[in-house]
């Protein structure tokens, strides 16, 4: 007893060949011909015989030559060798030929295109016709042990569909790459696996087309809750094989329209961090004088208010306390986005950073921020010389800084060095 999945081909078959000739003004007996016609057609005593003698017609191949140059199948050696990739599948991440279950695809004449879909009909243990016929299963002696052709004749010739002889040949319209190896050069044919390239796009096309994904469309039109969700891919491009004619480079292409999908391949964007991590001076790399020039230039300000008794001392204090504090919030801030970091962006093997920077910046020495000392008295004084410094860099008609005025900066920092820690 024939499988289901072959009876089903043939019952197709048929019934496609009597919608194409059957006639709506035809009598009773011309149908009743019509029907006896196409059952001896697609009988297995003739259909077998005749689909064998074809099937040398197509190749059956997972890389087609055709997909590199529609010509590139003839040249004037005979025909490029069919290649047939049995790759192993291994767990190692990458998407190749043997790691994804894709169609074995075939090239050729169209006309035994019929053959091809036969020996490619899936059974119900999963296995193709063609793999039954390759492993001589019971299976494939039931169907071609036939009266009018043997088993071996029948299973010679579909399996040219499969094989190709033993002369290795390419063509010069394929990508050819000279790789050298030893004193001359091995040429590798560069071919596409349509098997991934077609699976590709069905996949793409689920994505995008899906049922799941319109509902998820329409519900966020509505601006209503979904529980699944859905995703978007962008910057797909389209790509054709065959023009008008894709039957012309192999059956998946045909059966695809001749479109495949393309996913965006460019160098990723790189966005620049807003702060860089200090391999040398965290004063010099990280601050700038400029950015805090209002500050600077409000305690020039007060600088230069003339003490003429008008104006209490204590205001006078306050306010340059006060560009004082908003010095060092802005280094504490900078600090801090340091801190959190350094845990991926600080790499001590290519770091100049000071001893004590490191301790006050790094959140891998917090350790000895807390059980040491030394360190803190070295940053205080490393932030009132940079005040010093901003504030002759920026301020233009500035006065010059004298030891009482340098004293109070390093003895406000010293006041508040807590907050350093």
């Amino acid at each position: 007893m024939l499988d289901p999945a072959i009876t089903a081909f043939f019952a197709e078959r048929k019934e496609g060949w009597l919608k194409k000739n059957l006639k709506p003004d035809m009598s009773e007996a011309e149908k009743s011909q019509l029907e006896d016609e196409s059952a001896a057609i697609f009988s297995l005593e003739n259909w077998l015989p005749n689909a064998a003698k074809r099937a040398g017609q197509m190749s059956i191949a997972t890389h087609p030559c055709t997909f590199s140059h529609p010509s590139a199948r003839k040249n004037k050696n005979g025909y490029v060798t069919s290649v047939i990739a049995d790759a192993e599948r291994r767990p190692d991440g990458y998407l190749r030929t043997g790691n994804t279950t894709v169609k074995m695809d075939a090239l050729g004449n169209a006309a035994a295109l019929d053959v091809y879909k036969f020996l490619s009909v899936s059974c119900e243990n999963g296995k193709t016709v063609i793999e039954h016929i390759q492993s001589d299963t019971e299976l494939a002696k039931a169907l071609l042990d036939i009266n009018l052709a043997g088993y071996d004749e029948l299973k010679s010739g579909f399996m040219a569909m499969a094989s190709s002889d033993k002369t290795q040949r390419t063509s010069s319209k394929i990508k050819q790459v000279y790789f050298p190896v030893g004193n001359g050069y091995h040429q590798i044919s560069v071919l596409s696996n349509s098997g991934l390239i077609f699976e590709l796009r069905k996949r793409i096309d689920d994505l995008r087309f899906s049922e799941q994904v319109k509902a998820g469309r329409e519900l966020r039109r509505k601006n209503a809750y979904s529980e699944s969700g859905y995703r978007e891919i962008f910057d797909v491009a389209t790509i054709g094989y065959g023009g008008t004619k894709p039957q012309n480079i192999s059956v998946l292409n045909n059966q695809y329209g001749g479109k495949a999908h393309l996913l965006l391949s460019v160098p990723p964007v790189l966005q620049q961090r807003e702060i860089r991590f200090p391999t040398k001076n965290f004063f010099t790399q990280t601050l700038r004088y400029f950015d805090y020039r209002d500050i600077f230039e409000r305690l020039d300000n007060v600088f230069k208010i003339d003490r003429d008794g008008q104006i209490p001392l204590e205001k006078v204090r306050t306010a340059r306390d006060r560009c004082l504090a908003d010095i060092l919030e802005e280094i504490l801030q900078k600090m801090m986005v340091l801190r959190v970091a350094s845990t991926k962006h600080f790499r001590p093997e290519n770091s100049g950073i000071g001893a004590a920077q490191k301790i006050w910046l790094c959140e891998q020495y917090k350790d000895d921020r807390a059980s040491q000392e030394d360190w803190l008295s070295t940053i205080c004084e490393q932030i009132s010389v940079w005040i010093a410094s901003g504030y002759r860099q920026t301020v233009k008609q500035r006065i010059t800084l004298g030891e009482a005025e340098r004293q109070f900066i390093r003895d406000y920092i010293e006041d508040h060095k807590e907050m350093l820690k």
